[in-house]
């Protein structure tokens, strides 16, 4: 299909990636969040998984079931009839202990800037954040809409562990660590909530088309809900708006 958008490309033999786009686009993504959700609510036979990104949609298949030619002529029906419903965004308030030992950047990071750790950290929870998909790791949330100012390349050399629950910056996005790995983001404080806890009824906290705002709270405040999480109280509530 050449580089016209959209088109489908075979990813081996058992799965198709629609792609919609080659940029970030709030758009785009609501599209692709969109096809999801129809093939969800309306399954095709044989898809065994959905898998969506920031301007695609990974559908991984059983060639035994059904192949490849003829799921694409049914993702391209679907794409021509799918229409973006207007839906309640869901909305979670996002507590952030600023500083501290994991956040290892904030001071490096203000500096670059010209800015202050507290106006740096007053911009960064001045902004309503979209979660445009959820990869890497389980529950992992890459972040749209970090304030320009705070665009920042990543580390040059990834850092071997970064624990969960970390508040990121890398290149234009934002993001919350879920699990401790490596990492080449620059790091500015962490909080008590946790993305990915398999003992939840849903192990992910957020999903792709969720709305974050940071609120910062102190490192007492940080420990108290620390321990309402440990004890399994809910503490994170969405709400739609």
């Amino acid at each position: 299909m050449g580089d016209k958008f959209p088109r489908i490309l075979a990813c081996g033999d058992s799965a198709l990636s629609i792609e919609l786009a080659d940029t970030i686009d709030e758009a785009v993504n609501k599209r692709i969040i969109a096809l999801a959700e129809n093939l969800a609510a309306m399954p095709v036979e044989g898809i065994e998984e959905l898998v969506p990104t920031y301007r695609s949609l990974m559908v991984i298949y059983d060639p035994s079931v059904i192949r490849g030619q003829a799921l694409c002529q049914e993702l391209n029906q679907r794409l021509i009839k799918l229409t973006v419903a207007k839906a309640s965004a869901r909305r979670f308030d996002v507590p952030v202990v600023y500083g501290g030992p994991v956040g290892l950047d904030l001071q490096e990071l203000a500096d670059m800037k010209g800015l202050t750790p507290a106006a740096l950290i007053e911009l960064h929870a001045s902004a309503e954040y979209r979660v445009y998909m959820i990869g890497f790791a389980p529950g992992f949330a890459y972040l749209g809409g970090l304030p320009e100012p705070l665009h920042t390349p990543r580390l040059a050399t990834p850092r071997q562990r970064i624990e969960a629950s970390a508040i990121g910056i890398g290149g234009k996005q934002a993001s919350i660590n879920s699990v401790p790995g490596p990492s080449g983001w620059r790091f500015i404080g962490r909080t008590p909530l946790r993305l990915f806890d398999p003992d939840r009824p849903e192990p992910f906290l957020l999903r792709a088309g969720d709305r974050v705002r940071f609120r910062p709270v102190s490192e007492d405040e940080g420990a108290e809900l620390d321990r309402a999480v440990a004890s399994g109280q809910p503490v994170a509530e969405a709400r739609l708006a």
